[in-house]
């Protein structure tokens, strides 16, 4: 069977139709029956196979995310005072976006900043008796013990001065971490927590929003081990004229249908395959400077691979599915149909690749398949001249 089961039932229905009207022309007379065996052959349109090179484009599905995509996360403990930024609007890298009650940082740097007085005073006296005891050290005034025991004291003194001043430091730092600011330039989102919540510096209450940067955007995508296989072998049987893997473009088609109007650029491919899924991830970037393009949003997009070296195309309409197998419906120079098994290519935009079972010059029809059963002598007509008998039929059922 080289027809789905429509086909079938059409030929099946044909069949008992010509059937029942052989038997009616035979009761007739003979000379009915005659006409009815001499039928001129059916018209069908058919196309010549020329080989050429066509560029070939593989499509895949991607999603779309940020540049870059910062969570923004508070570095101090507290209770949120306000929100300082409109959300899912731009923000400016060094923006203050939110406030921590500052009032206990501010309690905390005054007390560290007690702590470093306390430390200079005794900085300063560990550093007088040192300077005292060391012209009476040498004149052998004072005893050995009394020496080191003041300067002993006088790096201890320098040691916790240094200290000091590092709390007072932290102390500083803490106090403006309450100031949250936006790390980076984009687009805001929603605020995580509400005003006169209470923040911690760990876990989920430590997010308070997420900053994306929308332009440019790259665009995520996975492709099989098969496929690459197969543009491998095309490449090294000379059947591929591959780009350079760093010049591949890109386009992108919307959920509307609509292209959108910027190339993009491949800019990163995996040198793993993933276990589980058996493809290997791949990204590529698209400007955006309008921000017509949102994170998250699946799209279409089609890569430009290279040039198809001598590849024969055919209109898709062409192929028939004959159970497991592809076939084109050939017509040879007496104009019979014969049936030609194919093996299939990738789909373009002018039809379908075949790999194999067509040569250039053979004629297979692309218009009538339904009339043209394998081993029928079929009239070869362009598609103007079909057209052109369609009306013809159809004028003369709307006289009768």
């Amino acid at each position: 069977m080289i027809r789905s089961t429509t086909r079938e039932f059409n030929y099946l229905t044909r069949g008992t139709l010509a059937a029942v009207l052989g038997g009616l022309l035979g009761a007739c007379g003979g000379e009915k029956g005659d006409a009815a065996q001499s039928l001129p052959p059916m018209p069908v349109v058919v196309e010549t196979a020329q080989a050429g090179d066509v560029p070939l484009t593989t499509e895949m599905v991607g999603e779309t995310a940020g540049y870059r995509e910062i969570e923004v996360r508070s570095r101090v403990g507290g209770i949120l005072l306000k929100r300082t930024y409109v959300e899912g609007q731009p923000v400016s890298a060094g923006q203050e976006l939110f406030l921590i009650d500052p009032e206990p940082y501010k309690v905390a740097l005054e007390q560290a900043k007690g702590v470093l007085a306390q430390e200079m005073a005794r900085l300063n006296k560990a550093r007088a008796d040192r300077d005292r005891i060391i012209p009476l050290f040498k004149k052998q005034v004072v005893s050995r013990k009394d020496y080191d025991d003041a300067i002993a004291n006088y790096e201890a003194a320098v040691a916790s001065h240094q200290s000091a001043q590092a709390k007072v430091k932290e102390a500083e730092l803490n106090l403006s971490y309450t100031e949250v600011t936006a790390p980076i330039d984009g687009m805001a989102s929603k605020s995580s927590q509400s005003e006169g919540s209470l923040i911690s510096t760990s876990g989920d209450s430590s997010l308070l929003t997420t900053i994306t940067q929308y332009n440019p955007l790259y665009v995520n995508f996975s492709y099989s081990e098969q496929d690459r296989l197969n543009f491998e072998k095309s490449v090294k049987s000379g059947r591929l004229e591959a780009m350079d893997a760093t010049n591949w473009r890109t386009h992108i088609r919307l959920a509307d249908g609509s292209l959108y109007p910027e190339a993009g650029k491949l800019n990163f491919s995996d040198n793993r395959v993933d276990p589980q899924t058996g493809t290997i991830r791949a990204r590529a970037i698209f400007d955006n400077k309008d921000g017509s393009l949102l994170p998250g949003q699946f799209v279409r997009m089609t890569i430009d691979l290279g040039m198809r070296k001598n590849a024969i195309v055919v209109p898709q309409r062409a192929v028939v599915q004959s159970q497991a197998d592809r076939m084109v419906m050939v017509v040879d120079a007496d104009n019979k149909v014969v049936p030609r098994p194919v093996k299939l290519g990738a789909v373009i935009d002018k039809g379908v690749l075949i790999d194999s079972g067509l040569k250039p010059g053979d004629r297979y029809i692309v218009e009538g398949l339904m009339k043209a059963r394998p081993g029928a002598v079929v009239k070869p007509v362009s598609a103007e001249q079909m057209q052109a008998i369609s009306e013809q039929v159809v004028k003369g059922a709307a006289g009768q």
